[in-house]
């Protein structure tokens, strides 16, 4: 899966997460530190690649709806120390499949998993992803 992550994650994720062999890229390698969320979105967009925050602004369904994006993982840990997100990320990532998660806005809690996907007639083809 193809991913990047924003400036509020650890750089050092990037090597987790390519050892669980996502091809993954992070903002600041782009030089997009303290740009807009908006132009990091279109960044993620334009690459192919869902992107992975802790920034609440890309939780907005006006802003980033589903389907208009390759997906957005928001990640909303107990505890936001560095060692804790990254644990917190990388297991999500562990006992996930991304895939899944292609097109939708997605909210990581310790607790719950929420996940907005793309109205079901925005695309055709979404109908093959609805299990029967």
């Amino acid at each position: 899966m193809k991913l990047k992550l924003d400036e509020n994650l650890s750089r050092h994720l990037k090597s987790i997460l390519l050892r669980l062999g996502h091809d993954t890229e992070t903002v600041a390698e782009e030089g997009l530190l303290s740009r807009p969320d908006i132009e990091i979105g279109l960044a993620a967009k334009s690459a192919g690649r869902v992107l992975l925050t802790l920034d609440l602004e890309f939780g907005d369904l006006r802003r980033f709806p589903p389907g208009s994006h390759p997906g957005i993982v928001l990640f909303r840990p107990r505890s936001f120390g560095p060692l804790r997100v990254n644990d917190f990320v990388e297991q999500f990532v562990r006992e996930t499949n991304l895939e899944e998660l292609a097109r939708c806005l997605t909210i990581v809690e310790p607790s719950r998993v929420r996940i907005r996907r793309p109205p079901i007639d925005q695309d055709a083809e979404q109908w093959k992803d609805i299990p029967m």
